[in-house]
């Protein structure tokens, strides 16, 4: 957000500076931006020294030995800073020693991430709307989340009903790992298909299941 209050969108993120000399970590790259601005707070942070202005221009000076480091003439309204013409990229290690830069661009893929996996016609919109920063997305992209959720569940394999009580009986028995304080360790469980009633009756051991069984059809044919 810019001083009148609108956004402008940043397309990077990266490090500058000059060989051996200041550091400007972090830089945003704002193409829309007129002019390149900088903040004093963070640069006299990050390069260990002290800025002074007069109405002259300003000067940096070292923090330790308050030695000057660069001059530049006011011209304008604004205080100008001019780096050497010999400014470029460096790396982000301690030494400073390499001249390699990096800048990062926000990837599709991750904005599509970040925002809840929406469709690549919404990912469009926002970037158009310059609320993100987004490169075209193609369709080689394909998200393996978004693929699990648009899947279909199989249906269930068609299975007949019983059309009256009784004309179809489900048993299933279960044992307990601790015995009951009756003595009860086996559970036999009866459901009807049609009704969905069910009973349950308790068994000292396996072996009365079938006698149980053959009890209880006796009782419904009654």
């Amino acid at each position: 957000m810019v001083g009148n209050g609108s956004c402008l969108p940043i397309t990077s993120v990266g490090n500058a500076g000059t060989p051996g000399s200041f550091r400007l970590p972090n830089v945003l790259v704002a193409p829309n931006m007129v002019h390149n601005l900088l903040s004093i707070r963070k640069f006299t942070v990050d390069n260990s020294c002290s800025v002074e202005f007069d109405s002259s221009g300003l000067t940096v000076k070292d923090s330790a030995s308050r030695r000057s480091l660069l001059h530049c003439d006011s011209l304008g309204p604004l205080y100008t800073l001019r780096l050497p013409t010999s400014a470029a990229p460096i790396s982000t290690s301690p030494s400073h020693s390499s001249s390699a830069a990096f800048a990062t661009t926000t990837s599709s893929t991750t904005w599509h991430r970040r925002l809840g996996h929406p469709g690549r016609d919404a990912l469009a919109q926002l970037s158009h709307g310059a609320a993100i920063t987004c490169p075209q997305t193609t369709d080689e992209h394909l998200c393996h989340a978004c693929q699990l959720g648009h899947h279909i569940r199989l249906p269930f394999p068609t299975s007949s009903h019983a059309s009256h009580v009784f004309d179809l009986i489900h048993c299933d028995l279960w044992a307990s790992p601790v015995p009951s304080i009756s003595g009860y360790k086996y559970y036999l469980v009866v459901l009807d298909d049609f009704s969905h009633y069910s009973w349950t009756f308790p068994l000292r051991s396996k072996s009365e299941a079938f006698s149980t069984i053959s009890h209880f059809f006796a009782w419904v044919s009654t």
